[in-house]
């Protein structure tokens, strides 16, 4: 956690090692030095760019590939006056894996626009004796594509007047206006965001803002369906704090732990507040790109089943990174069963099965929640059934490490640089030690559920949760009670390998035991966003595409919230957090491509330096 005062660095002003930071990377930039300006990082020292200087998200490590990178993009980009930023947290002290250092926000101009970024920095001295003064170098920094020159978010200082609905300076009023935009009855829209989740609403209010005509369709009857549709018991696992909404955040008297409700609520109130134009009940039928055109052809089936055809540069599939559909694994015998299947997707509550014989497939959060609340509801028994080794870790007070640093007295938009500046060797390292800690924390709750038989692991590397789900390995569970009812009993164990086959009214185990049951609640997951798109798109695009979520070779997450090898085809997902954090670059990006601002991919600074190189291999 960051603190006001750090023994390492006691008597240290974090505002003037910042300026003499500034002062001295000012220099190396000015100059357009690129080993002057890798010389300002420790030896491990890792530079992560996100649009800025790039038009990618790479990250280069060392002095050498900092100083290449440099001088391979600096020029090009106008990379120039860089200062400490006004209106974010101010330099600060801190204390981050073992280490003593100063946390600094700062913003710079650039060609295009105007960047910002953060720089975590470590004291080293410029000579020897015990007088030397402190001499700041980096050992983490991000710089980020902020703004783009001419579209300016509109929003704080630069917010619309409305004075001219006071002025009359319009026949219609807001209400008028808002429904004739809506409509789109006289244009078609530049961007079409399919799926009014919460990626698709951030991304929606952060193209608005950008200037950007949006139109977000979803099938669901009302905005928020989404999360009302889930069953009755979930609540989000990560506290409110990590969760704001851009522009708009949670009230203060919100709880910590949010009900899928009120957060159902939410996002139909966000669409509303952020002035979103949404069509409900409505699917997308077909689309089709004109390479020659750049444009995507699109049919949609509206609310009132007419069929309305769009044209439209830029498409966002924003159905969330499981796509929606359903995983339905077959199972021995499980067309011979003559009780209710249920996927996780369909249930609501257990008190639509009070006195059943229940067993819940999977052993994810799903899974466990939707036993505990057959349990509690009132069903005869519950068991699950256990496919995997699952990684399981208590809510409190383990699985909110990961999310503290959104705890801390910090704007959420500075501690979300924090988060985009991580590189995946420091991600990897930092999650192997949350894991490490919550060994000791849970324990004994892992000793007590290997002891009923349930499978337990962290990861093949230890990094837990966490990557599982950044690698698209799933497979998780963080408690909030159903653990200590499979300990005590109340809930049955069973392992896959143990079944023979189901039978019409049960599940006959390889032992010869029959577990009678009339419910079976499949709690398997659901398609990726690949799949997704390959029903949607086709097989040309989906194959074009490729893998979807997982690390790719730069350590990023594979064709989310960026260009993607399908021109005008961009993917938008993940939780609340992801959404926020990665909305504005991608709105920022799909700004440049309608203004022309964005590079041909192969023109890219870097693409152009992987080019050069392998000509002096053939060369050589």
């Amino acid at each position: 956690m960051a603190q006001n005062k750090s023994n390492g660095l006691d008597g240290v002003s974090a505002q003037d090692v910042a300026e003499l930071w500034i002062e001295r990377i000012s220099a190396a930039i000015a100059a357009r030095d690129g080993q002057a300006f890798a010389d300002m990082f420790i030896a491990d020292g890792y530079w992560r760019d996100i649009l800025s200087l790039t038009w990618a998200r790479p990250t280069f490590a060392g002095r050498a590939a900092i100083a290449e990178a440099f001088d391979t993009t600096a020029a090009a980009a106008g990379f120039s006056n860089i200062r400490l930023a006004a209106n974010r947290t101010a330099p600060r002290l801190s204390r981050r894996s073992g280490r003593d250092m100063v946390e600094a926000w700062f913003d710079f101009d650039l060609n295009v626009g105007t960047g910002t970024g953060f720089a975590r920095l470590v004291l080293e001295p410029c000579a020897t004796g015990a007088d030397a003064a402190p001499n700041p170098r980096t050992w983490l920094l991000l710089t980020a594509l902020h703004e783009l020159h001419g579209f300016k978010e509109k929003a704080g200082l630069n917010r619309p007047s409305g004075s001219h609905f006071s002025k009359i300076e319009s026949p219609l009023s807001w209400r008028q206006l808002r429904d004739h935009e809506i409509a789109f009855e006289d244009r078609d829209p530049q961007v079409l965001v399919v799926g009014a989740g919460q990626g698709g609403l951030i991304l929606g209010a952060r193209l608005r803002q950008m200037g950007i005509d949006a139109l977000i369709i979803d099938k669901s009857e009302r905005v928020g369906d989404v999360w009302r549709g889930r069953y009755n018991n979930l609540t989000l696992h990560n506290k409110l704090n990590a969760n704001h909404f851009p522009y708009l955040p949670f009230p203060e008297t919100w709880p910590v732990w949010l009900p899928k409700d009120m957060l159902g609520d939410w996002l139909e109130s966000y669409a509303r507040f952020m002035e979103l134009n949404v069509w409900n009940s409505t699917e997308l039928v077909e689309a089709h790109f004109d390479e020659a055109a750049g444009i995507w052809t699109v049919t949609l089936r509206c609310a009132d089943m007419s069929i309305r055809t769009m044209r439209v540069p830029h498409l966002v599939i924003a159905t969330g990174v499981s796509g929606g559909l359903p995983k339905k694994p077959d199972m021995p015998g499980l067309s011979d069963f003559k009780g209710d299947v249920v996927h996780s997707g369909e249930f609501r509550t257990g008190m639509d099965y009070v006195g059943r014989n229940a067993m819940v497939v999977g052993t994810g959060n799903s899974g466990h929640d939707i036993a505990q609340d057959l349990y509690v509801s009132g069903a005869k028994t519950v068991s699950i059934m256990q496919r995997g080794a699952t990684c399981v870790l208590s809510l409190e007070p383990s699985a909110i490490i990961s999310y503290s640093i959104y705890s801390e007295d910090t704007p959420v938009e500075d501690t979300d640089l924090m988060v985009a500046a991580l590189p995946n060797a420091m991600l990897l390292d930092s999650y192997k030690w949350i894991t490490k800690k919550t060994e000791q924390y849970d324990a004994e709750l892992i000793q007590k559920l290997n002891k009923v038989g349930f499978k337990t692991h962290n990861g093949d590397d230890k990094t837990g949760f966490q990557l599982l789900y950044l690698r698209g390995a799933g497979g998780y569970y963080i408690d909030v009670g159903c653990s200590e009812l499979l300990i005590d009993g109340q809930v049955g164990l069973v392992q896959y390998e143990d079944i023979a086959h189901f039978v019409a009214d049960g599940l006959l185990l390889k032992d010869g035991r029959k577990i009678p049951l009339d419910l079976l609640v499949q709690a398997t997951g659901f398609e990726s966003m690949a799949e997704m798109v390959r029903r949607l798109l086709g097989d040309e695009v989906a194959d074009r595409l490729g893998p979807v979520w997982g690390f790719d070779e730069d350590d990023n997450i594979r064709n989310m919230w960026t260009r993607t090898p399908q021109q005008g085809l961009w993917l938008m997902g993940g939780a609340i957090l992801e959404a926020r954090l990665n909305s504005r670059f991608l709105a920022l990006e799909i700004k440049a491509s309608l203004e022309g601002l964005m590079p041909d991919r192969n023109a890219m600074p870097l693409r152009k330096l992987a080019t050069a190189r392998s000509q002096e291999k053939i060369t050589a």
